[in-house]
């Protein structure tokens, strides 16, 4: 743990992802509660095509805590206390359909949000 008292957290959001909220959901309840570098690691071989945002994003969080505080040597420090994905901006499309009607199609964006601590369970 860093000098001072307080443990040092620090989070990266990712804002307006093209990916549906229901599917990044499924991709974060993998790291939520663990480790950082497992997280990493895990998601660097997650089968879904949301594993490479969010190990972006995760890296990206590990930095932050790194430029926060100069003591944390690596992401084996850190823990991930909090992840979560809210419905950003739905974008609507139309798609013709028989006889002259239009069929909406709505495309879900996510906004996500990764915190780490060097404590497990801090906020």
């Amino acid at each position: 743990m860093s000098s001072n008292t307080e443990a040092i957290s620090a989070r990266a959001i990712l804002r307006d992802v093209r990916i549906t909220p229901q599917k990044a959901r499924r991709v974060i309840d993998l790291i939520r509660g663990v480790k950082a570098d497992e997280a990493l690691s895990i998601l660097k071989f997650a089968p879904q095509a949301a594993g490479d945002v969010f190990y972006k994003l995760v890296a990206s969080a590990v930095a932050n805590a790194k430029q926060k505080d100069p003591n944390i040597r690596d992401a084996s420090e850190l823990w991930i206390t909090e992840a979560y994905v809210n419905d950003g901006v739905t974008l609507k499309r139309f798609r013709p359909r028989a006889q002259g009607r239009a069929f909406q199609i709505l495309k879900r964006t996510s906004h996500i949000t990764v915190v780490v601590s060097e404590v497990r369970g801090a906020k």
